[in-house]
């Protein structure tokens, strides 16, 4: 199913409205919000998909049933199929699965469906324990998992199709950016770098209406209006999203004006509370009197969660050890053979400022340390970071190391020891970290991991600030869907090869 094929793009921009052209909005019968045609089609692809991992997890059902003992789980009863097959269905519908605003994107989607599946698991074992019937154990704790794997392994083949499409500016909403100047440039470059989100900013409104410096637009995007023409411009401008940001005169009072008069249009309002780079479970609507506050809880790194982290991380290093000894040994040898030791060892700053020796496959000649000093005034690198694009101590065999990030294999060791994680802030050196800011400090709350934000978005191409600002993103907001959605994303950028050398 091509769920792309009739999305026409969306570089047309509305056109221009100023204040002496607005007129007032005529009221209009609500119609909700116009889905396009490529979303219907995704989430018909995806309930699609997802009954289909149901059939098969019937399916297997049925040949397991064919007079066959599954061990440790009993006879296995096809008929249970039939009911645990419509309960995860139900489900999926009840958890909110196939809203088209989650599909595609971010971990949401995933939750909602292992709270489907969990759901329905629960459910079917309660009818079994309130019917005394053992035949409902196999489903419960075998062929229901089975079917949320297969419907996940399904989302995920959709959601590689609908990236490519977006790669290519297909399937993607217009947004209509309000806010100042410099609120609405930062959500630009924001949406910009977030491609799989499916948001293309085609136009914005600024309190003067006007761009600076006597400009058509801010960032390519044309300012079509001021912050009076928001409603106007979103109906002549078929806006599927606005996005409000900070502004100075923008009161309560406005943004409730605002959001009544975009209940009638296929526009939907999204608003930036301004916590910063804040979300998830640390945000919570904390009402008094009526009055809707968002109460901000300080991170945590204990519990249940923090503890499955640690279990993770070492159990985790110890699979990619035994799975990838057969290329460490051929780097160690490949390096060996370049000459010199086949580890680099350095000082590496951890959490709480505690130092620890981080260890790497050794990609640069053997003096690299006392070469520094005669290239630092060709420094490309970011903030206090000494980057190279063309570094003439790296070696052959280090360049290849590096191109495909070969050369932190053995902080595997770092993450079995306890000193580092599979995901967090980049390790800093402590050159780096004397001269860290109050900000910058927070990054030293976790481990620093192998992998993390930083590396899944550009990693030597990010300016220093937004380095900083992608870890405390991390330590804001860590979670372990955020981990596993980092270390998913890691293999795609390892093999795109982006910001690294």
């Amino acid at each position: 199913m091509d769920i792309g094929g009739s999305f026409e793009g969306v570089q047309a921009s509305p056109a221009r409205i100023r204040p002496a052209q607005r007129a007032p909005i005529p009221p209009r019968p609500r119609a909700g919000v116009v889905k396009e045609r490529w979303e219907a089609y995704y989430v018909a692809a995806t309930i699609a998909s997802d009954t289909c991992a149901v059939s098969i997890s019937i399916l297997v059902g049925y040949v397991l049933g064919l007079g066959t003992h599954v061990p440790w789980l009993g006879d296995v009863t096809p008929g249970v199929g039939v009911v645990a097959g419509l309960l995860v269905l139900v489900f999926l519908y009840l958890c909110r699965a196939w809203d088209p605003r989650v599909l595609g994107q971010g971990s949401d989607e995933f939750s909602r469906l292992m709270r489907a599946i969990l759901s329905a698991a629960v459910a079917l074992g309660l009818l079994g324990l309130a019917g005394q019937a053992l035949a409902a154990r196999p489903w419960v704790f075998g062929l229901i998992p089975l079917a949320g794997v297969l419907a996940a392994l399904g989302r995920l083949l959709l959601r590689s199709q609908i990236r490519r499409l977006r790669a290519r500016g297909r399937c993607a909403l217009p947004v209509l950016a309000v806010g100042n100047v410099e609120s609405v440039g930062d959500l630009i470059e924001r949406i910009r770098r977030d491609e799989q989100r499916g948001w293309v900013v085609v136009g914005a409104c600024v309190p003067t209406g006007a761009a600076p410096d006597g400009s058509d637009s801010i960032d390519g995007v044309p300012v079509v209006g001021d912050l009076d023409a928001v409603a106007e411009v979103a109906r002549e401008g078929a806006h599927r999203i606005v996005a409000v940001c900070p502004a100075p005169g923008w009161s309560p009072a406005r943004l409730h004006q605002l959001a009544w008069n975009l209940e009638d249009l296929t526009a939907e309002l999204v608003v930036d509370p301004g916590l910063m780079d804040v979300a998830g479970p640390r945000l919570h609507v904390d009402p008094v009197d009526g009055l809707p506050l968002l109460r901000l809880t300080r991170p945590t790194f204990t519990g249940v969660a923090w503890i499955a982290k640690h279990v993770v991380d070492r159990f985790g290093a110890v699979l990619l050890l035994l799975a990838l000894a057969p290329l460490l040994v051929t780097v160690a040898v490949a390096v060996k053979l370049d000459g010199g030791p086949i580890l680099f060892k350095q000082t590496r700053v951890g959490r709480h400022g505690r130092e620890f020796t981080m260890f790497k496959f050794r990609s640069m000649v053997v003096d690299a340390e006392r070469r520094l000093a005669a290239l630092t005034a060709d420094n490309e690198g970011a903030g206090p970071l000494f980057k190279l694009r063309k570094d003439p101590r790296i070696t052959r065999v280090g360049g290849v190391l590096r191109r495909f990030s070969l050369d932190e294999l053995p902080q595997l060791f770092n993450v079995l020891n306890g000193t580092m994680s599979l995901v967090g802030p980049r390790p800093p050196l402590p050159v780096e970290v004397a001269s860290y800011g109050r900000a910058a400090q927070r990054r030293l709350l976790v481990r620093p991991g192998l992998t993390g934000l930083w590396q899944i978005s550009g990693r030597s191409d990010l300016t220093w600030e937004q380095s900083v600002r992608l870890d405390l993103r991390y330590v804001e907001n860590w979670n372990l869907a955020l981990d596993a959605r980092i270390l998913w994303k890691t293999l795609g950028a390892v093999i795109s090869r982006r910001g690294a050398y």
